[in-house]
């Protein structure tokens, strides 16, 4: 075996060297191995208006007899729907929390085939981890071609520092571009040191002998895994999130059924199926407890922490890739929604339905994140806009007697009484993971379906079928939408856009003429709001994470945006008032647990107050101005008048001047446009809120001056972007300050001076 490897290594290594000459010589120029194959897309759009989710419900509790019930409303599950349905079978999905609502749409955004898997299986001649990385590309081709507007072609530096390193890394990425043939996505090439700062100027250029850009594909995850469900429940299947399964039923030992609770409204039935398939990800060993309460765990999971920074951290249309952390671990650097997005971490963990980042996850993060940007890149902890941990499913084989090592690809296992578990795998192999369980479910329950193949390889899902490129452009031109509110719609939703815009509210203005944003920095409009509720949600939780993407994009916009997203769902839902603030308080635990805010917070407290004698000074003559009453504190009351006072009414130019001015620390934690705007009568109690619980730590209801002085400590050492209570108490020792001069220049003026 060792000579084996011995006379491998060496004919790659010549390989490479030939290889490597010939990419240095034709530096830049992407080399065109073959033609690649076109993949024509397949499935008429359907005109089959969505059910409500009453309607599905009252399906589910109508007593038919499902061939299939699928527990699980992630990719997998989610998938084995589709797969289902389109081969005939009466399908039916159940979900406890939300579709995507766990580690789908916590994923790093990529569809890809796996760069590092390839290696191993190279440099280990593992057939088996070859064949994975063959099934994930033609998966990840198949993804972009049936739903284009939710993916796109991503291009991938890889920096390399050792000119060793060159020959090696080049014939590794041309062989994961062989490996894929016709379903490549576009050649990889390599870039010379100039050209690599000139395409990735963030890079750090010291020893930088050059870069190699591969391809490979990236998604809006949540909405993709939400699409492929109402891609099923319009071919027929009934899909219901929010619906947990309480229970197992068999007869003469075999599955024959489940009892359900609707979550929403506490009630429960029972359902009848000839088939159950297990697709519940982390949660796997629970499903299984259900039905053989014996049976020994088989999950493994790990946490992947993520966190989003400022978009100018990275180029829009280009990633990167560290191919070797300080730990050995895998670092993705992505442009994603207009942020950048880094990952991921792997550690064990516990599984829970509510998993939180940590503070040295983000850190280690960032650590990485730092070893490959040039100095003029400050890496600052403050510009963590949203981070999120997703627990990874790995698992261990129990269809093979030793169980102790975990399978590099998915298992698909059936129980002595007939339930179908599919775990493990990952976002890009869904498809294929969802045909190898149905064949599973099919055989173990001698299923009789019209089709007995898949069909979903080239099905078009949801958007897909009249999407172009320059769709966008009708949605301006016939609605009179803002052209980036066109493109996210266009992006989102595919040829539903247009049912999406249909449902926006005037604006009132001259341009754009509808669509009124629900935060004044993202795209998201009401009309999202009305049309998300008819794509089954339920919960302001389910509406700021999944419908739209902003709490994973920016966790205090998020918080900004929620209470004008509830009033909307609220009239859309009939809430009650108190529903509605049980919504918004439920939301706002999501952000401040799941979605980083309150380790971002816990971060900013933990930093010593490391400010001069005379920068003390200064905070404390800003603060001691709004504390008027030498109370030691700030309230409420104190910052109403203070804004009152001031009255400020600046020009637009006034305005834009004042952001451009503080824009390299702004992230999007201020509206500055919309505070401005509202001093004076105009300020609402909520925004006046927003200031305060921005700053006051110990949540008590006001700002006491040690903490005002933690916060501007914070801003000076890049722990903290920005402070609107920072910028309002400086802006009103200004005003202070132009009050007192005019004063003194009234009194010189009347001769009070002489």
């Amino acid at each position: 075996m060792s000579r084996r490897r011995l006379l491998v290594g060496g004919a790659a290594g010549a390989a490479s060297a030939v290889m490597a000459a010939w990419a240095l010589s034709a530096d830049d120029s992407p080399v065109e191995w073959y033609r690649p194959a076109i993949v024509t897309a397949r499935s008429e759009r359907k005109k089959r208006p969505l059910p409500s989710r009453t309607e599905q419900v009252n399906m589910l509790q109508a007593g038919h007899t499902y061939d299939v019930l699928i527990i699980g409303g992630g990719a997998t599950g989610a998938g084995c729907a589709l797969d289902a349905t389109t081969r005939g079978l009466r399908t039916a999905l159940v979900e406890a929390d939300d579709f995507a609502s766990g580690t789908s749409s916590r994923s790093t955004k990529l569809i890809h085939g796996g760069v590092r898997y390839l290696q191993k299986a190279i440099m280990q001649l593992d057939y088996e981890q070859y064949k994975m990385v063959k099934e994930a590309l033609h998966e990840r081709a198949n993804m972009l071609e049936v739903a284009p507007h939710l993916t796109r072609p991503l291009p991938i530096l890889l920096p390399v520092y050792k000119w060793w390193q060159v020959p090696y890394y080049w014939f590794g990425i041309k062989m994961y571009d062989l490996v894929a043939g016709d379903r490549n996505v576009k050649s990889s090439y390599y870039l010379s040191k100039k050209n690599t700062l000139e395409l990735f100027p963030m890079l750090k250029s010291d020893n930088l002998c050059g870069g190699i850009v591969y391809y490979d594909g990236q998604q809006d995850d949540a909405r993709m895994n939400l699409a492929i469900a109402l891609t099923a429940a319009r071919h027929g299947a009934t899909i219901a999130n929010h619906v947990s399964v309480t229970k197992l039923h068999k007869t003469a030992g075999k599955l024959s059924g489940a009892r359900l609770r609707d979550e929403m409204t506490g009630k429960e039935w029972d359902i009848k199926a000839k088939s159950i398939i297990n697709a519940t990800g982390p949660f796997t060993d629970s499903i299984r407890k259900m039905d053989d309460d014996t049976v020994k765990e088989i999950c493994c999971p790990s946490s992947g922490v993520h966190i989003v920074l400022p978009g100018y951290y990275s180029p829009e249309h280009m990633g990167l890739l560290d191919p070797a952390t300080s730990d050995g671990r895998v670092i993705f650097f992505l442009p994603w929604l207009k942020g950048t997005i880094a990952g991921t971490t792997d550690l064990p963990c516990k599984v829970t339905h509510n998993p939180k980042p940590t503070e040295d996850e983000i850190l280690f993060i960032l650590t990485e994140v730092k070893n490959y940007l040039n100095p003029d890149v400050e890496v600052r902890r403050g510009d963590v806009l949203s981070a999120w941990s997703g627990i990874r499913p790995l698992v261990s084989d129990p269809n093979k007697p030793d169980t102790q090592s975990l399978a590099r690809n998915h298992i698909v296992h059936v129980s002595p009484s007939g339930l179908v578990t599919i775990a493990g795998g990952k976002w890009t192999t869904y498809r294929s993971m969802a045909a190898e369980t149905v064949d599973a479910a099919i055989e173990s329950a001698n299923l009789k379906p019209l089709y007995k193949e898949s069909q979903t390889d080239g099905f078009l899902i949801e958007g897909a079928h009249g999407w172009t490129p320059t769709m966008y452009i009708r949605l301006v031109q016939d609605f009179g939408l803002e052209m980036e509110v066109a493109q996210h719609l266009a992006k989102s939703y595919g040829d539903r856009a247009f049912a999406v815009a249909k449902m926006a509210s005037m604006t009132g203005k001259r341009w754009p003429i509808i669509g009124k944003k629900v935060h004044p920095e993202f795209p998201y409009i009401d009309a999202e709001i009305r049309y998300g509720v008819r794509e089954y949600a339920c919960t302001a939780v389910d509406m700021i994470a999944r419908r739209l993407r902003l709490a994973f994009l920016n966790v205090q916009a998020a918080a900004e945006a929620l209470p004008a997203i509830a009033e909307i769902m609220a009239e859309e839902l009939k809430w009650s008032d108190a529903e509605k603030n049980r919504q918004i308080k439920m939301a706002s635990e999501f952000l401040a647990n799941e979605m980083g805010q309150m380790v971002n917070r816990a971060s900013r407290d933990k930093i010593p107050i490391n400010l001069s004698k005379e920068e003390i000074q200064t905070y404390i003559k800003r603060f001691q101005i709004i504390d008027k009453d030498r109370k030691g504190f700030v309230s409420i009351n104190d910052i109403r008048r203070s804004l009152k006072s001031m009255g400020v009414n600046p020009t637009d130019a006034e305005i834009t001047s004042l952001q451009s001015e503080i824009d390299s620390t702004y992230h999007g934690q201020l509206e500055l446009q919309d505070y401005l705007q509202n001093y004076g009568e105009d300020v609402t109690g909520e925004q006046l809120h927003e200031i305060l619980r921005e700053i006051d730590t110990n949540m008590n209801g006001q700002v006491e001056l040690d903490e005002y002085l933690q916060m501007m400590s914070a801003i000076k050492s890049g722990h903290v972007a920005y402070s609107r209570f920072a910028r309002m108490a400086e802006m009103e020792e200004e005003h202070h300050e132009r009050e007192a001069l005019k004063k003194k220049i009234t009194v010189e003026r009347s001769g009070g001076g002489l």
